[in-house]
C-alpha cells in the first residue's frame, strides 16, 4: 500500500471489494469489505476479543464507535440495540462508505457514519466502542481520546481494546493519571494478546462539602 494506510482520509489503493461471512450480534452475517481500510479480509483479532468481553450494549441513546473500519462493532451494536444511534466515526471515507452499504444491506437504519466533523457538539454517549488506531502515534491517539472520552453521559462506559505490546498498560495508567476524578479506568479483560480497558464516566462531582449534622 506504500504510504497508503487505514487511516488515510482517501485511500489511493485500488478498491477491490469482497464479500466475506461473519458472526455478529449471534449471527452469521454477509457484509462488504474493500482494500485500504482495517482488516478488510475478516474481524480482526482485536476486535473480536472487544466484541467477546463487553456487556450488551446500552439500548437506546447515543452509543460511539471510534474508528470504526467497514463497520464490525458499530453493526454489533445496530443490531443488539436497534432502537440507539449509533454514531460510526472514521477519518478514512471508503470506511465509511462500506459501513453505510453495510447497515443498508443488513436492514439497520440506525447507523450513522460520518468522519469526526460531522458528529453535532452537544451529543453525549450512553456507551463508546474502539478498537482505536494505535498506530497513528502516541500524540494523535492521546488527542483522540481527549476529545471523546470527556463527551460520555454520567454513568456511562467506553470499551477500548488495544495490544498488549502496542502499550495497552501505558494508555491505562495515562487515562488513570489524565482524566479527571469523575472516571475510572481499569483493566476489564485479557485475551489473545489484547487488553479491554473500562472507562467509566461516574456521576457530577460535587462542588459544595458535605455538611454532617
Amino acid at each position: 500500500m506504500g504510504s497508503d494506510h487505514y487511516f488515510s482520509a482517501s485511500p489511493a489503493s485500488a478498491e477491490n471489494l469482497r464479500t466475506i461471512t461473519i458472526h455478529l450480534a449471534g449471527r452469521d452475517v454477509e457484509v462488504t469489505t474493500a482494500g485500504g481500510v482495517f482488516s478488510p479480509e475478516r474481524i480482526d483479532p482485536g476486535t473480536q476479543v472487544l466484541l467477546a468481553n463487553t456487556p450488551p450494549p446500552p439500548p437506546g441513546g447515543n452509543i460511539l464507535d471510534l474508528g470504526c473500519g467497514w463497520g464490525p462493532i458499530s453493526l454489533s451494536i445496530a443490531l443488539q440495540s436497534p432502537h440507539a444511534t449509533v454514531w460510526a466515526v472514521d477519518v478514512n471515507e471508503r470506511s465509511l462508505d462500506l459501513v453505510r452499504r453495510n447497515a443498508a444491506s443488513l436492514g439497520l437504519d440506525n447507523i450513522n457514519a460520518t468522519t469526526p466533523d460531522g458528529v453535532p457538539d452537544d451529543i453525549a454517549f450512553r456507551g463508546i466502542r474502539s478498537n482505536p488506531p494505535i498506530r497513528v502515534g502516541k500524540n494523535v491517539l492521546h488527542d483522540m481520546l481527549l476529545h471523546w472520552l470527556p463527551r460520555l453521559d454520567e454513568s456511562s462506559d467506553a470499551w477500548l481494546v488495544v495490544q498488549r505490546n502496542l502499550g495497552s498498560d501505558s494508555l491505562q495508567r495515562w487515562l488513570a493519571a489524565t482524566l479527571d476524578h469523575t472516571f475510572s479506568v481499569h483493566r476489564a479483560a485479557t485475551g489473545r494478546g489484547y487488553r479491554v480497558l473500562k472507562v467509566r464516566r461516574h456521576g457530577t462531582p460535587m462542588t459544595e462539602p458535605i455538611e454532617l449534622p
